[in-house]
């Protein structure tokens, strides 16, 4: 009997449906609360990873962020738990498996997860008490959302400046072209519904909002006859439902919550729109266009239309083989493809976007005559039923797979049905997708069905956007002028009463960040409450073949790699290995083109890829082992065609078809350049810790800031052909070094799938007798970094490391647990709290033997370098509650404990063993994080994290070049 299924119905509510749907192993069970309306989606699986997830529609008529920053401050202290950040308390005291809040467009959420039965009963009565019964004191509003402040809080002679996390937080989301360009793009297809606006907050508006409109909107939307519930996991539906009656719904009658839902209105013409982003001043701004067109489709919540889009959205861009995008691929019009290119549809009506980056102003028609043409040309032709089987069998494996391994699985299953919740259509039909994908095979046999979608959905549809963005090396300084002018003239307006109380509010708002909230009323769970540690999954061995297999529960799945130690490499071929692991599955192979291989994998296999692992010692980072691993995965019935791919992939990967490399390179590129404004903290702990050891420095060259301004370097120099012709020629050089290496295999895959896998691995590959030659190995690295990178940010990244030791080193466990206990206790208050940037922390890096601080969307620079140390002299100076101890024990164990997908627990398995992180390391490691004392986090700091050991580095706009001079960083140009 499924979870969930023989438990009666509460009197509270009423069930409307109970459906099985077998892919999923699962049962979906659908509820309404009687009194108020609220509904309930419970997945009842045999899970004991809990998944609860609470959505209010919001729909915000503004760009002011009122629903993102409400998001923010209602986690902020409730009736129940009366302190000032219950949310990231009960992170610290938890076993949660995940914790978060997430504000859509028009829905916000309150998500966790856990494994632990009192940790998630724990959990739930916070999240309910936060939603439901928020305290939103003002100064959490000022703390989370906006502030007017003087720069010298208490010095009234000093400017006026605008303070908070939110504010921070979308200063540094907005600095992306690509978040700009999507949100005008929405702006001009969604002219008059909520989504014309900007959800998170824009930075300009975001300062327009006032508490009373954030209460308003609070007591508007926040109402259980605006909620939908979803759970997932063993916990029976009943037992939710007892305890959101008692916690939440008894309290509530039912309320009409009138909301603006509606479709929008439609043009009867295309528009042509231009809008310029900001670019540094000086910075140069040829090939720096996006130019991008947008259509707005059906309903999002119709299930045959759903479906339908996304068999369009394929056909034309699923790989380089698909017509539309080979040709924006192809085109001189820009770079790349757009990072926009596909169909959304979490919004009520979707919209389908394809388009080009690293154009020039003016080329928007060029760009309309080749999409159009090529969409004509689909409609004359056709698609063949095997391209269409092939997208039918994505559909199919994308819902089979059991992923979970950045996400608990139960919540993307929530995901993916919230948005038929919030908009009124069925999320059990679009959970349950076999009966749909049964008729589409059906439909696609007529040649004229996909045809007649390109027609109707896009051809014949005028409502059209095509959105020019180019760059604006003005733009920022004109804004910064403009809110510098705005302030002044605020500032010159304001009475003594309204100076006090702008002085006032900075000094209340520091004496609530200073102050120490009783904790005891919050639930927690102990140390006594952590598991065992938790069971590996068992490898088998293969007699006279190199295999290991793992027999997981992985739904009709089948996994396979080819796992190549790196032959001994120059420094050239080294920094070449991101490229061929990139190009490796993308080009031609054998007599086949790398269209027709894209065509190939895609009916073949739910993809393949190449990637590179190395790792040092466990008790020496500087002693490197790397492999190559050629990656893929499939339905179980496609398992032999898989290991005859990947094993094709390997011995026939062709690199001579020189312009599809140039395509490639230029993409990567695109998605290197695009990727700093989202993970600059990440960049940053990478450039500071480059010298500290030899991973450090090898992640730094091959993918951190100096892999992309090398990538930069190489787009520019493949102007020349013969450039060009001696890259593919290096790239197959290296791949024949490659060919010549021993390997073995890693097998996953249901208990009755690895016998017959095995099998066909014989037969496939021919398993030569290579000897392995020298084995790789890099050079110890030793040497201290002062660095600041310059690119287009209104925000900053900072971080500090310091050399310290392997993972296996007595002090690894201290030093892990440390991170945690100086965020908890000094660092989130000083960053994020008072100094407003979106996130800060401190970790080892027990891989790279290295222990890093950063920021993350962070206004500051010099004085967050600071705090880095202030947290350091904390340590040592206060008084220090055993509590923070253990939940900084707790935090580390969370994270050793956190549940992977099947499939991803075996990999971990694998890697671990190959490495040398046995378990009985990983037991050593574990008792010794139990075993941390305060005197140890004292003493490891003092040991390792020496102030003339630090290296720094951040990511920072121009305008700061003479402050970060000042601080004696070098200047870095990305």
């Amino acid at each position: 009997m499924t979870a969930g299924s023989d438990h009666p119905v509460h009197p509270a509510f009423e069930q409307l449906r109970s459906h099985r749907i077998d892919t999923l192993k699962l049962t979906v069970e659908e509820y309404r609360h009687r009194k108020t309306g609220a509904r309930h989606l419970h997945m009842a699986a045999d899970n004991d990873e809990n998944v609860f997830f609470v959505a209010l529609r919001t729909f915000p008529m503004d760009s002011t962020g009122v629903a993102h920053i409400l998001e923010h401050t209602a986690l902020c202290g409730s009736e129940k738990y009366p302190v000032r950040d219950p949310f990231f308390m009960m992170i610290r005291r938890s076993l949660n498996t995940f914790m978060n809040a997430f504000t859509s467009s028009d829905w916000t959420a309150y998500p966790f997860a856990s494994k632990n039965r009192k940790d998630f009963d724990n959990l739930l009565s916070v999240y309910l008490d936060a939603v439901f019964f928020s305290k939103l004191d003002p100064l959490d509003f000022a703390q989370e959302g906006h502030r007017l402040e003087f720069e010298k809080p208490d010095d009234p002679s000093t400017p006026l400046v605008y303070r908070g996390v939110v504010y921070n937080e979308m200063k540094g989301a907005m600095s992306a072209p690509t978040s700009q360009l999507w949100q005008q793009l929405s702006s001009h297809l969604f002219p008059t519904t909520t989504y014309h606006y900007n959800s998170g907050g824009e930075p300009d508006h975001i300062v327009d909002l006032s508490y009373d409109d954030l209460l308003k909107f609070y007591r508007h939307h926040y109402h259980p006859s605006n909620a939908l519930f979803a759970t997932y996991g063993d916990i029976p539906a009943r037992e939710h439902h007892e305890r959101f009656e008692q916690q939440v719904l008894s309290r509530f009658d039912h309320q009409k919550v009138e909301l603006p839902v509606r479709d929008e209105k439609r043009m009867f013409t295309p528009l042509n729109v231009e809008h310029g982003y900001a670019v540094s001043e000086g910075e140069p701004t040829d090939h720096k266009t996006h130019i991008v067109m947008g259509w707005l489709l059906d309903h999002s919540f119709d299930l045959q239309d759903n479906l339908e889009a996304h068999l369009l959205a394929n056909v034309l861009l699923e790989n380089s083989a698909s017509p539309l995008m080979r040709a924006l691929e192809t085109s001189t019009i820009g770079h790349s493809p757009s990072p926009l290119c596909g169909l959304e549809d979490s919004n009520r009506e979707m919209t389908f976007v394809c388009g080009v980056e690293g154009s020039e102003p003016g080329r928007d028609g060029e760009l309309e005559s080749l999409v159009l043409e090529t969409l004509e040309k689909v409609a004359q032709e056709g698609v063949s039923e095997e391209r269409l089987e092939a997208i039918l069998h994505q559909l199919e494996l994308h819902q089979r797979e059991i992923a979970g391994d950045q996400f608990p699985y139960g919540l993307q299953l929530i995901m993916s049905a919230i948005s038929p919740m919030v908009h009124g259509g069925d999320p059990v039909a679009l959970l349950d997708l076999e009966p749909v994908l049964v008729d589409l095979r059906e439909k696609i046999k007529d040649p004229q069905y996909v045809p007649n979608l390109v027609r109707r959905k896009l051809l014949d549809n005028p409502h059209r956007v095509t959105l020019t963005l180019r760059p604006d090396e003005h733009l920022d300084n004109r804004r910064q002028e403009a809110i510098a002018n705005a302030l002044a003239e605020r500032k010159s307006a304001l009475s003594e009463d309204d100076i006090r109380q702008i002085v006032d509010q900075a000094a209340a708002l520091e004496a609530r960040q200073q102050s120490k909230d009783d904790d005891s009323i919050l639930p927690k769970v102990g140390l006594a409450d952590v598991p065992l540690q938790m069971p590996e999954p068992k490898a088998q061995a293969v007699d006279g073949f190199p295999a290991t297999l793992y027999a997981q529960g992985t739904n009709g799945l089948v996994y396979q790699q080819a796992v190549v130690p790196l032959p001994e490499l120059s420094d050239e071929e080294l920094l070449l290995l991101p490229l061929y692991t990139t190009c490796v599955t993308e080009v031609g192979c054998g007599d086949l083109d790398y269209l027709q291989m894209q065509d190939r994998i895609s009916a073949e296999s739910g993809g393949i890829s190449a990637f590179t692992s190395a790792r040092g010692r466990i008790d020496d980072v500087q002693d490197l082992n790397g492999y190559l691993i050629f990656n893929g995965k499939a339905l179980a019935r496609n398992r032999d065609a898989l290991g005859q791919l990947l094993r094709d992939v390997f011995e026939g990967a062709r690199f001579d078809e020189v312009e599809r490399i140039r395509e490639l390179i230029a993409q990567v590129r695109a998605r290197r350049e695009q990727a700093v404004t989202g993970s600059g903290h990440a960049l940053a702990m990478g450039a500071a810790s480059q010298g500290l050891s030899s991973g450090a420095w090898l992640a730094y060259r091959l993918g951190g800031l100096e892999a992309i301004r090398g990538i930069k370097g190489l787009d520019d120099s493949l102007q020349d052909t013969a450039a060009l012709e001696s890259l593919c020629q290096r790239l197959a050089g290296l791949h024949q070094r490659i060919q010549q290496q021993p390997f073995e295999y890693l097998v996953i895959g249901e208990a009755d799938q690895l016998e017959p896998m095995v099998a066909s691995l014989r037969t496939q590959w021919q398993v030569a007798d290579h000897k392995a030659g020298k084995r790789w190995s890099l050079e110890p690295v030793s040497y201290q970094t002062r660095q600041a990178w310059l690119t287009s940010t209104q925000v900053n990244f900072c971080a500090k490391a310091y050399p310290t030791v392997a993972v296996d080193h007595p002090d690894a466990a201290a030093l892990t647990v440390l991170g945690g206990f100086l965020r908890n206790g000094y660092l989130h208050r000083a960053i994020r709290e008072k100094g407003g940037a979106y996130g800060g922390g401190a970790g080892q890096d027990s891989i790279n033997g290295t222990f890093r601080f950063f920021s993350y969307r962070d206004p500051r620079l010099a004085d967050t370098l600071l705090d880095f140390d202030h947290a350091l002299q904390w340590l040592q100076d206060a008084d220090h509650d055993p509590q923070e101890l253990e939940e900084s024990i707790l935090g580390v164990i969370g994270q050793l404990d956190k549940p992977r997908s099947p499939a991803g627990e075996a990999r971990n398995a694998f890697y671990n063993r190959l490495f040398g992180r046995t378990p009985e390391q990983q037991g050593r490691f574990r008792e010794r994080v139990l075993a941390v004392t305060i005197d140890d986090l004292k003493r490891v700091a003092t040991t390792w994290l020496v102030p003339e050991n630090a290296s720094v580095a951040v990511v920072t706009n121009p305008e700061s070049r003479a402050v970060a001079e000042s601080l004696g960083l070098s200047i870095e140009e990305l």
